[in-house]
């Protein structure tokens, strides 16, 4: 007879986190990656389709750890807002990835401004 391990899903996962990191540096961070990851923007238009790819998985994850960081030190009532910026900032994200691996030129317009109106929302409410 065949036994499976089930683990269960946690709330918070740690992986998430940078260890040790303080919200103060985590603002920074985000401001610095969201800025690096809006500089794709001459990768583009370029059409250096691979480099933009891989300069935009670079940031974003960066910009994730931190961005988490950020919504986790927030009160409740804060968090759904953030989460939803944070879920529109990196659905695009992996739109614009897929859509430059399809070199999709308006599909990759529209996705990088939607990225510029997510990013700018959130610098203003950190």
């Amino acid at each position: 007879m065949a036994s499976f391990r089930i683990q269960s899903a946690n709330a918070f996962e740690f992986g998430f986190v940078v260890p040790g990191q303080t919200v103060e540096e985590a603002e920074i961070g985000v401001k610095d990656h969201a800025q690096d990851l809006l500089q794709v923007k001459d990768l583009l238009e370029k059409e250096s389709w691979r480099e933009a790819q891989k300069a935009l998985r670079l940031n974003s994850a960066l910009l994730k750890k931190d961005m988490y960081t950020i919504i986790q030190s927030k009160p409740g009532s804060e968090r759904p807002q953030l989460r939803e910026l944070y879920s529109t900032l990196f659905n695009n994200v992996s739109r614009l990835d897929y859509a430059a691996r399809d070199k999709d030129g308006p599909q990759i317009w529209q996705c990088y401004e939607n990225i510029v109106l997510a990013v700018n929302d959130i610098l203003s409410r950190i």
